[in-house]
């Protein structure tokens, strides 16, 4: 089945490809440069077909794209993807940042509140 994936399905996938740090470690590499798929597998100890399936799950997610150059099938990475994830966090990242400010806000209120109060004395042998 080859559907197209809605925004919320490239999310997912997004994610989930982000997830593992075998992929994460692909993406940082390709972000490089352009590599085939025999360099990007020589710096981790596992088989050429288990980076193949680390490499299907991140082109699924649209994080990376290949070509067939004879033997080679070089990998690039995608900025597609990643930008619309960064757009994804970046509502929320607002969305804190709003909170932030009105926590702030809240605090310096509490605290001229506090400051203006008149001092209590403090009878002998009470905590303060």
């Amino acid at each position: 089945m080859n559907r197209v994936m809605n925004h919320s399905d490239r999310l997912d996938a997004t994610f989930a490809a982000l997830a593992d740090p075998t992929r994460r470690a692909i993406l940082a590499r390709l972000a490089k440069g352009d590599v085939s798929v025999m360099d990007l597998a020589k710096p981790f100890s596992m088989s050429q077909p288990a980076i193949s399936k680390h490499l299907k799950v991140l082109e699924k997610a649209g994080l990376i794209s290949g070509a067939k150059e004879a033997q080679k099938r070089p990998r690039k990475i995608e900025a597609k993807a990643l930008g619309e994830a960064s757009e994804w966090l970046e509502n929320y990242r607002e969305f804190w940042e709003g909170r932030y400010q009105q926590l702030d806000s809240l605090l310096e209120e509490l605290k001229l509140t506090r400051d203006k109060r008149p001092k209590r004395k403090h009878r002998k042998g009470e905590k303060e």
